[in-house]
């Protein structure tokens, strides 16, 4: 079975980057590949990293998508885990690459995992959403037939190479508020995590996950109850969530403004 997230356009909230590393820790994954970023990325626009080695070497940390794997818990297949950055050019040939390493493994079911931004509250449980092009799949992990048009990022362009390459592949996507859509969402993460891991079949200790959540709900909220207009705001987000009305209709200013309120409140206290 084959886990990967991208960070970049899917991943609100570093949410599903997050889940996916911490589940190849979880897991003790050990890497054996990566792709090379030279063909993929406009290094102008993702620049490599310099960092100094004993305070004396200097090294150039690339952007890359590492490929890694790990026995499934429980299970009597392996996990392998592809981590990376959403590449920039050539996704055809990106994904072809990412294809044929999986034929090779003999992968039987693609997961990838995404974040999205939404109005939704911070304070409610996260909703994550399941969804499959192929009906048996759907049927068989109880997931949703996706029915989304518009834009797509990598993730999109790798399950239709997948669904080309008869590989059933699905995907689970976390609704992250839009409000605090720069800080990193343990909350989220704790979501995916939880979610993967009961999709393939095995489990994984998250005490740390839902420690951190617990904390950023804490401080959020903290932000949020020293305004009363933004209070309110956020109580309509949590009635209209609780009414099942997923539709964006109420005013986006105050939660734009609290955005900023809400990261600097964050740095602050050093989260």
């Amino acid at each position: 079975m084959l886990v990967s997230a991208f960070e970049g356009w899917n991943d609100a909230g570093d949410a599903a980057s997050t889940a996916v590393r911490y589940l190849a820790a979880a897991w003790s994954a050990r890497p054996f590949a990566s792709i090379d970023p030279e063909e993929f990325y406009d290094f102008t626009s993702t620049r490599p990293q310099v960092r100094l080695i004993d305070g004396l070497t200097r090294q150039i940390d690339w952007p890359t998508n590492g490929l890694s794997a790990a026995p499934l818990p429980g299970r009597s297949h392996d996990v392998v885990f592809l981590i990376g950055v959403e590449p920039q050019l050539r996704w055809k040939r990106f994904c072809a690459n990412v294809v044929g390493v999986a034929k090779e493994l003999g992968v039987e079911l693609v997961v990838s995992l995404g974040a999205l931004l939404a109005d939704v509250p911070h304070t409610l449980p996260v909703r994550v959403t399941g969804t499959a092009a192929d009906e048996e799949l759907v049927r068989r992990l109880s997931l949703e037939r996706s029915r989304y048009e518009g834009p797509t990022g990598i993730v999109g362009v790798l399950h239709d190479a997948f669904r080309q390459a008869e590989v059933p592949s699905a995907s689970l996507w976390a609704a992250v508020p839009h409000y605090i859509a720069q800080t990193p969402s343990p909350k989220a993460t704790l979501a995916l995590v939880q979610r993967a891991a009961s999709l393939l079949g095995s489990s994984v200790e998250t005490t740390d996950l839902e420690i951190a959540a617990a904390s950023y709900e804490r401080q959020v909220s903290e932000v949020v109850a020293g305004d009363e207009d933004v209070a309110d705001y956020v109580r309509r987000l949590e009635e209209a969530y609780e009414e099942g009305d997923r539709e964006p209709r109420l005013q986006m200013l105050s939660g734009d403004a609290l955005a900023d309120e809400v990261e600097r409140f964050l740095r602050d206290q050093g989260g």
